[in-house]
């Protein structure tokens, strides 16, 4: 699998479309460590304070690695750079591990723009990597209303903090596509996903809360076998167009699904869960999070169960 310094074949141009990422079953999830629960306010606060020292996360990364887990799917919040840097500075300790972003962090933006306006948040967020190009792309894209150019500048921007690490897959977060998908901007998932490809020798991902209507989209954006990470529970919690329609895409579409919520936030048992997922054809990975060592061992054991 690649990392994520830009590679260019030996005439000077852009990498083959890379073969298809293996996921491992289980992906570990980093909503816990910035207070991001989507039933209790109260355990988010909790987890927030709790996190807030990087030894503190890295103690769960480690028991998750413990645990046969070696995939972080994570966004790109700025604390995850010191998680980063930890596994580049450590490569015996964290053999095999792998970094899934998932870009971009909507916060993070919102905020520079507040602060520095469009142009003072772009030049904050370039890499540092071809810095008068970037620079010059970004003008121009500015300029022109270039929408190509915006999205593989913020997207090498948001890669930079993971030079040196194993990315095999980069994600295009939900607040994104389901916002192109809102306007019908098909285009810009074939913009995203041959970047991605080309630049970085990685699999493109999307995440969505409205699966059906992604997939329609992803097809007629050329994107065959795409890698679609929604929400997928027995109760259909924040599953879009509802658990049949999800049941339905899993049977007939080719895609390759990745769960998330599969807990539904706790509202489900996690053996009953897990009972319901493995039930469904065509999941091929589930993510989550979790931030006591118990949870993370009783998770994968029952992975494990379910997969014999």
């Amino acid at each position: 699998m690649s990392t994520t310094t830009p590679r260019t074949s030996d005439s000077g141009g852009p990498l083959t479309t890379p073969e298809t990422a293996k996921l491992d079953r289980v992906l570990f999830g980093d909503n816990q460590f910035f207070g991001i629960n989507h039933r209790s306010e109260e355990k988010a606060r909790e987890q927030a304070m709790r996190f807030q020292d990087l030894d503190a996360i890295m103690a769960v990364i480690d028991d998750a690695y413990a645990s046969g887990i070696r995939t972080l799917m994570c966004t790109t919040h700025d604390r995850i750079a010191d998680v980063v840097e930890r596994v580049r500075a450590e490569p015996e300790r964290y053999d095999g591990f792998s970094f899934f972003p998932c870009m971009p962090y909507a916060h993070k933006y919102a905020d520079a723009v507040t602060e520095s306006g469009i142009l003072g948040a772009l030049n904050r967020f370039m890499p540092d990597e071809g810095m008068l190009n970037a620079m010059m792309r970004g003008g121009r894209s500015l300029a022109k209303k270039d929408i190509e150019g915006i999205i593989t500048l913020l997207v090498d921007a948001e890669m930079a903090g993971f030079a040196g690490v194993r990315t095999p897959v980069v994600w295009l977060q939900n607040v994104v596509v389901d916002l192109l998908l809102g306007l019908g901007f098909t285009d810009a998932f074939a913009i995203f996903a041959n970047h991605v490809r080309s630049r970085y020798n990685a699999e493109p991902g999307f995440i969505t809360m409205n699966l059906p209507m992604l997939l329609d989209h992803l097809d007629s954006a050329g994107i065959d076998n795409p890698l679609v990470c929604s929400n997928i529970n027995k109760i259909g919690f924040r599953m879009s167009g509802g658990v049949e329609a999800y049941q339905a895409a899993l049977a007939e579409r080719p895609f390759r699904a990745v769960a998330m919520s599969v807990f539904a936030s706790g509202a489900i048992p996690p053996r009953e869960a897990l009972e319901w997922i493995y039930a469904q054809p065509g999941i091929e990975s589930i993510v989550f999070g979790a931030s006591s060592r118990s949870h993370i061992e009783s998770t994968v054991a029952l992975v494990r169960e379910f997969e014999r």
